[in-house]
């Protein structure tokens, strides 16, 4: 197997947090072919931070593939989602609120196979000298994070149990790098994000957590398909499915491993990434009622925020067809 690199991610080991995600372009394409293999289907894959293909390969679950694979890597659920809505990839991970900012969207696509994951990996974090020691000190603090995101999602659910209303904060939307620079520059006060920037800003930076998404989140993430793709490449769409499904329990005994191969592709440092696989343990579910309840949770709590404008019914939004492995 070759990788084809277009765009490359390069090493800022000891570079404080907001230069190495500044590092990480918007997109990067990746072709993963293997040998002769110019007359096979293509499968467009869209992925975060790599951390689906660094899974795959480290578990080794790109070997001998009976198509190729565009990878296309986003630093955030939202410009994912924007591409899966324009056909411009096939499939992508995506969380259970990033799947429903694109399905209020009007994007044609529809969950494929589920993750859950310990949800201490979305936090909301401060500067190491902030004064702010949790929700509560929030009140009337300007708070980033990426519109639609897991980030936002939790940033609502905390106001909420913290009894405080989305209006009591000022938010400021931005992408992750974006973020980061305001909150080390004190632009904003606070930073509702997920893992790996989470655990950069831990390490790195030594941002601190005041709030994460445990009884918060219900730590659901999604591959998410096209109408189009589930349609037209279903072969492709199926074995990848399942090859995803074995690499993510092979990672969860296996976190050096997969920390060092994603480390070798993303520049990122591997002692982050054996923590943001470590604690989050993402491992499959199957997609059944209590999926889809605890997605339909989600909904409405975005609908109740005006975050989306209509009543979504995420039942139609599954695609139950493919068996998990």
């Amino acid at each position: 197997m070759s990788f084809a690199i277009f765009s490359v991610v390069p090493r800022a080991l000891v570079k404080p947090l907001a230069a190495i995600i500044v590092a990480i372009p918007a997109m990067l394409v990746f072709c993963a072919r293997p040998a002769a293999a110019a007359d096979l289907p293509v499968l467009k894959v869209g992925d975060q931070s790599l951390q689906t293909r660094g899974i795959l390969e480290a578990s080794g679950q790109l070997k001998d593939l009976p198509y190729k694979i565009e990878w296309f890597n986003f630093p955030a659920a939202q410009p994912l989602g924007e591409a899966l809505n324009a056909g411009a990839v096939d499939v992508g991970g995506l969380g259970d609120a990033p799947l429903v900012f694109a399905l209020a969207a009007g994007a044609r696509v529809r969950a494929v196979a589920a993750t859950r994951s310990n949800p201490l990996d979305l936090a909301i974090v401060v500067g190491p000298h902030s004064p702010l020691t949790n929700v509560a000190s929030l009140k009337g603090k300007r708070l980033a994070t990426t519109r639609g995101s897991i980030g936002h999602y939790l940033a609502l659910a905390a106001l909420k149990k913290a009894n405080l209303s989305a209006s009591d904060v000022a938010f400021v939307f931005l992408a992750p790098a974006d973020a980061k620079a305001a909150l080390a520059s004190g632009s904003v006060d606070a930073w509702s994000v997920w893992d790996p920037y989470t655990a950069l800003g831990e390490s790195r930076d030594h941002d601190r957590i005041i709030a994460n998404g445990v009884g918060l989140s219900e730590g659901l993430s999604y591959q998410v398909a096209t109408e189009a793709a589930i349609a037209g490449k279903r072969a492709q769409l199926a074995d990848f499915l399942r090859r995803v499904a074995i690499g993510q329990r092979w990672a969860l005994t296996h976190p050096d491993e997969v920390a060092a191969m994603q480390s070798r592709v993303t520049g990122l440092p591997t002692d982050v990434l054996k923590t943001v696989y470590q604690r989050g343990q993402v491992h499959p579910v199957a997609i059944d009622d209590t999926v889809v309840a605890a997605q339909q949770r989600t909904a409405d709590t975005y609908e109740a925020a005006n975050v989306i404008r209509a009543h979504l019914d995420v039942r139609a939004s599954f695609d139950r067809s493919f068996p998990l492995p």
